[in-house]
């Protein structure tokens, strides 16, 4: 467990993050490697021990590999706690863990006084390259604060209904140059913030992964989406705090 009565988020790369809310601490879409399925990360985790031995569960968003990774999961402790999206189960049981929920959206489970709700996500749930498919899902932590973990996700019907939150974690970008149906990019997660009216927001999903070979150098494309991100909301939503994190950063709330 994590200590009590502290709030912290650190932003781990992509959507990676280390969250502790009221004593419980999470873990979301682990990427805890530098190489992973054609990608670099090229802010690898550091320190790996301090950071996961003490998580009670990892909350999986999707089955994308650059969000579901066995690799990453297997360097967590043996006992934790994986939930997944319905459908994504065996997946998981079959590389060895014992503790795996399967939530749907709407459905949710207590950790440690913290409640742990489901979201929808508007994202596709196939696992290449053979299945299977699952749902997509968000995730709101709801203890003395609420916090929503969008893990990858475009604009959906329903995104009202999961506000207001006191924080927003949201993703502004991909690992390639373009985006694909089912993400948000800078002026799509502004266009969010209306809807899940949140006082602070971490853009995330940006910057880390990047396809073999293109990692040999900066690109714009990964470092400049938080910043517009922030330009934008600037703008519309002056009365929202945005918060941009390096990986490994912490914020301390």
């Amino acid at each position: 467990m994590g200590l009590t009565g502290l709030t912290s988020i650190t932003f781990l790369g992509h959507a990676t993050l280390r969250i502790e809310l009221d004593g419980a601490a999470f873990l979301t879409d682990p990427i805890l490697r530098t190489f992973a399925w054609g990608l670099v990360n090229r802010q690898p985790v550091q320190h790996i021990a301090r950071i996961v031995d003490d998580i009670d569960d990892v909350l999986i968003s999707h089955l994308h590999r650059d969000h579901l990774d066995l690799a990453s999961l297997h360097r967590l402790p043996g006992n934790v706690e994986v939930v997944v999206p319905l459908g994504g189960g065996d997946v998981v049981r079959h590389s060895g863990f014992a503790r795996v929920r399967e939530l749907t959206a709407g459905e949710s489970l207590n950790v440690g006084g913290v409640q742990v709700r489901a979201t929808p996500a508007a994202h596709n749930g196939f696992r290449p390259p053979f299945g299977p498919v699952a749902e997509c899902l968000g995730f709101v932590l709801e203890g003395s604060r609420r916090i929503y973990f969008a893990g990858d996700t475009d604009i959906f019907d329903g995104m009202a209904d999961i506000g207001p939150v006191d924080v927003a974690l949201l993703p502004v970008a991909g690992w390639g140059p373009r985006l694909g149906p089912g993400h948000m990019g800078p002026a799509e997660a502004v266009e969010a913030l209306s809807l899940l009216r949140p006082r602070l927001v971490v853009p995330i999903h940006w910057g880390s992964l990047v396809p073999v070979g293109m990692h040999l150098r900066d690109w714009s494309y990964l470092t400049q989406p938080p910043q517009s991100f922030a330009g934008l909301a600037r703008q519309a939503r002056p009365d929202i705090e945005v918060r941009i994190l390096e990986p490994g950063q912490t914020l301390d709330l």
